[in-house]
């Protein structure tokens, strides 16, 4: 049998440390480049990130407060993703910090800024894939009593894929392990990197005949 430490999160966790962001892990990081109505340039990374469908393709992040990326975002309707890979994780890490809303973080980490096709804000040249992306919602999230959490949603579709060739094979498949995105864990700064020797294949169940 299992023993489980449980726990309401409302009441604490009673851990070091939360365990929260360490159990949903690891995670793709949102490396999002935003650019103001006044032409500001923004580059912020974001752990909460992810897919959310494929037809048309659906990213989004959320940002834990209000903030300069989502402000742009929502007033321009675009964003651009950026993949962090490990040899840019320092660069990466360097635009997460609390800056006067008029730096350049592309300057301020020393990355270069690459014009996009679609949108107005740049995307990050030194990064291996980027999408560029239109704005389909945003909005704040509530409690399950219905009160407003100081956190916001965005939603955007992906409209244009720019992926270094490189990362195709000869059988122009794109190969995740190689590309080395850096996957964020728990704790204040952990990270995690995908193997090919950890590598596992498993295939979807065949529809039951009826």
């Amino acid at each position: 049998m299992i023993q489980y430490h449980s726990y309401a999160p409302a009441e604490g966790h009673r851990l070091a440390h939360d365990p929260l962001n360490a159990i949903i892990a690891p995670r793709p990081i949102g490396w999002i480049s935003t650019v103001s109505d006044a032409g500001a340039r923004n580059l912020a990374p974001y752990s909460f990130f992810n897919l959310f469908n494929y037809s048309p393709p659906i990213i989004g992040f959320a940002s834990v407060g209000w903030k300069d990326t989502v402000a742009n975002a929502k007033s321009t309707g675009e964003f651009v993703w950026n993949l962090a890979t490990d040899s840019v994780g320092e660069k990466m890490n360097a635009t997460s910090a609390a800056l006067p809303a008029d730096t350049d973080e592309f300057e301020h980490a020393g990355l270069t800024a690459l014009d996009s096709e679609l949108v107005r804000p740049a995307r990050v040249a030194e990064s291996p894939v980027t999408f560029e992306c239109l704005v389909t919602d945003t909005f704040q999230l509530r409690s399950a009593a219905g009160e407003s959490v100081d956190t916001w949603m965005v939603l955007g579709e992906v409209v244009k894929v720019h992926i270094s060739t490189e990362l195709l094979g000869d059988d122009l498949v794109y190969d995740t392990a190689r590309a080395q995105p850096l996957l964020r864990a728990g704790g204040r700064g952990d990270y995690f990197l995908p193997s090919n020797e950890h590598h596992r294949y498993m295939e979807r169940p065949k529809p039951l005949s009826r």
